[in-house]
């Protein structure tokens, strides 16, 4: 069976789930195909810090009312290390801007429950998906559902499905440039249902990285640094939660409420960046094109910057025939990534105990948060890069 439709979209993540909200609206026909479940897609526990572009875009596509309602604003984040006060960092006294704490899960639930409102058409379970003559005027892709072989032709392919799937395997080797950066820990990470601490902490400690952040008034999300080797079996929750206050000091860490997990992962750290962004009539968005490091909080809102970038560029196409902003995409999207990819790789190394790390790598580490503690310049640099890079298109209703 062949589909026709304007643009098909590879991925039922937020990226692809929100792309296909903001052509619906511009009258734009999509048909998004995901080869996991809806169940699945929902249950992915994922990032939680909105860039307040991410946060103006979700508003301008109308899904932004719950979240504006549940989401916890922060003016700045802390860190802490070699068992001092926390450094708070002030975003909006430096830079003029907030971020919202609101998580992924709340999102893609949003996004699912505009396109039931839509009527938009998802294929969820869609098994063996690929990508055809994406140089074509007639890009198609092919995938089966309940053992029958479908295709869908359309103008556009859109990749929103991740590091593993079909839309950037498409793309030739002679064509692709990839860059990658694996780190030797990973993060584990739990949830519970306690109160959060006020402000983001990000902890440099000699047991470790580690991280406080927030989900709503009554939802928590915290991670320690911990080696690959590790399992989620060898964590039990009291072990998990001794590590925790323990980096984060006595002033912090005497202020965290513990509690039973009711959701516990371990997952390892990436850099990677695939350009170009575009091949044909095929283009990349999100974790299909990039990976960053959670440290920096930067790989929602780049998935959320590349489909407003590219929903302005089809939005353009069909409305007016203008294709600068669709011949501009690739290179528009890669500025902002490869801003954040270097902020998180940056951060990255600044919080973090490397294995093999001396004792001079350490005192360096300190001798730059020190730096960052007594230099107005540099925290309103930190400021700067932390709230995300302007969008080179403005956010428009």
């Amino acid at each position: 069976m062949t589909i026709t439709t304007n643009v098909v979209i590879i991925g039922a993540g937020p990226a692809g789930s929100l792309l296909s909200h903001i052509l619906h609206r511009a009258g734009i026909e999509s048909v998004v195909v995901e080869r996991s479940s809806r169940s699945h897609v929902l249950e992915r526990i994922r990032a939680g810090v909105l860039e307040w572009g991410s946060v103006e875009v979700l508003r301008a596509a109308g899904v932004g009312d719950r979240m504006d309602e549940e989401g916890h604003v922060h003016d700045g984040a802390s860190l802490v290390w070699a068992g001092g006060e926390p450094l708070f960092l002030d975003i909006n006294k430096n830079v003029g801007s907030h971020f919202m704490s609101y998580g992924q899960t709340r999102i893609q639930e949003d996004l699912y429950d505009a396109a039931d409102a839509n009527g938009t058409s998802f294929v969820f379970e869609a098994a063996d998906v690929e990508v055809h003559d994406a140089t074509s005027d007639r890009p198609s892709i092919t995938f089966r559902k309940n053992g029958e072989l479908e295709r869908i032709e359309a103008d556009y392919v859109i990749g929103c499905d991740g590091y593993h799937g079909a839309a950037r395997q498409a793309i030739p080797d002679t064509v692709l440039r990839t860059f990658e950066k694996e780190y030797p820990f990973g993060w584990l990470g739990i949830m519970s249902e306690t109160p959060p601490l006020p402000d983001l902490v990000y902890a440099n400690h000699e047991q470790g990285f580690a991280l406080a952040s927030q989900r709503n008034p009554m939802l928590s999300r915290y991670y320690v640094q911990c080696p690959l080797t590790d399992n989620v079996e060898d964590w039990s929750d009291d072990r998990f939660w001794s590590a925790l206050t323990t980096r984060l000091g006595s002033t912090l860490g005497d202020r965290v409420v513990t509690g039973p997990s009711i959701e516990k992962s371990i997952a390892p750290l990436r850099s990677f960046v695939a350009e170009p962004m575009r091949y044909g009539n095929l283009f990349l968005a999100g974790d299909a094109a990039h990976i960053v490091p959670p440290t920096g909080a930067k790989g929602l809102n780049l998935a959320i910057s590349d489909v407003h970038y590219l929903s302005r560029g089809l939005i353009d196409h069909y409305g007016s025939g203008d294709d600068g902003t669709l011949e501009r995409y690739s290179d528009m999207a890669l500025r902002r990534v490869w801003s954040s990819v270097m902020f998180s790789w940056s951060l990255t190394n600044l919080m973090h105990r490397f294995p093999g790390q001396t004792a001079f790598d350490q005192r360096a580490q300190e001798t730059e948060l020190d730096y960052l503690a007594s230099s107005t310049h540099a925290q309103a640099s930190f400021a700067e890069q932390y709230s995300g890079i302007p969008f080179e298109i403005p956010v428009t209703c």
